[in-house]
């Protein structure tokens, strides 16, 4: 016999029953919903177009964002006065620090300019051949927390520290003629100089460092995994690229990548099974703690 809901008739309760129609559609819906939440296994060429697709638009979008330099400084004074205000405005002592180490300094600018695209996609390679049957989630969480960060690029533009009146940092990029940031030196031009809120360079090495300790089996790993993004932030806040709460932004954003994933799949991505079901066998469930 099919369900009844009760509705309400000249002030009496009459039962109206449900058509098998509804029942139907809504176990149409659930499977659709179901079979596109089911962790299958990556196509290779595809994820391939869609990683450099994804941060083609990205780039395109945030160096679209108009450059508001005006305001970028602006807000930049306030982000500089709000720290000291909350008694963690060193970064420019660690900013001058750092920099009288040229050897130090140098191998910085090249870590800034380059891990973050070569330990990200390392990381995507190894959840790709070692755990497919995360692979897709926590892709989904890296795309929406560099998603989300075009929102604080638009809405408040941000200069980073070298970039500030006053001359109270370094742009160590320019002083050692290195190529160290996008937005220095022979290419500026190339990208937005005042989209420094947040910090994606703490919002990927975060979701690496977590991918890495979560899943590796690895002890060294798992240790190189925590150390990747507290490394990160010595490096973005020596060469005056972010202050400390573009740190803090990047964090938030990841935050939010992780809830999106959350909210689809049940689960976080790294309570999902490892492998993808193979043909004739029952869909894999999320592990639940």
């Amino acid at each position: 016999m099919g369900e009844t809901t009760v509705t309400a008739v000249g002030g009496q309760g009459q039962a109206a029953p449900r058509s098998g129609t509804d029942d139907t559609r809504d176990g149409a819906i659930h499977g659709a919903l179901r079979r596109i939440r089911t962790p299958r296994r990556p196509r290779f060429w595809f994820e391939i177009l869609l990683i450099a697709m994804s941060y083609w638009t990205y780039s395109l979008i945030r160096n679209a964002v108009p450059e508001q330099k005006a305001e970028a400084l602006s807000d930049a004074d306030w982000v500089w006065r709000l720290e000291n205000h909350l008694g963690i405005a060193v970064e420019d002592s660690v900013n001058h620090v750092v920099n009288s180490v040229t050897w130090l300094i140098i191998g910085m600018n090249y870590y800034y300019a380059t891990l973050h695209f070569v330990v990200t996609l390392g990381v995507l390679v190894w959840l790709y051949r070692s755990h497919p049957g995360r692979y897709a989630a926590t892709r989904l969480a890296l795309f929406a927390t560099t998603g989300v960060a075009l929102l604080g690029y638009y809405f408040f533009p941000l200069a980073p520290p070298r970039l500030m009146n006053g001359g109270h940092f370094v742009d160590t990029v320019v002083v050692h003629h290195t190529w160290g940031s996008m937005a220095s030196g022979d290419l500026k031009d190339m990208s937005n100089q005042y989209a420094a809120m947040p910090s994606m360079h703490i919002g990927w090495s975060l979701w690496c460092g977590l991918t890495i300790f979560a899943l590796s089996t690895v002890p060294w790993a798992r240790v190189l995994g925590l150390l990747y993004p507290a490394t990160t932030l010595v490096v973005i806040v020596a060469t005056a690229n972010h202050f400390w709460l573009d740190a803090v932004g990047g964090t938030l954003c990841l935050a939010f990548g992780f809830t999106v994933v959350r909210v689809w799949y049940g689960a976080l991505p790294y309570a999902l099974p490892r492998r993808v079901a193979t043909a004739g066998e029952p869909a894999l469930v999320p592990a639940r703690a």
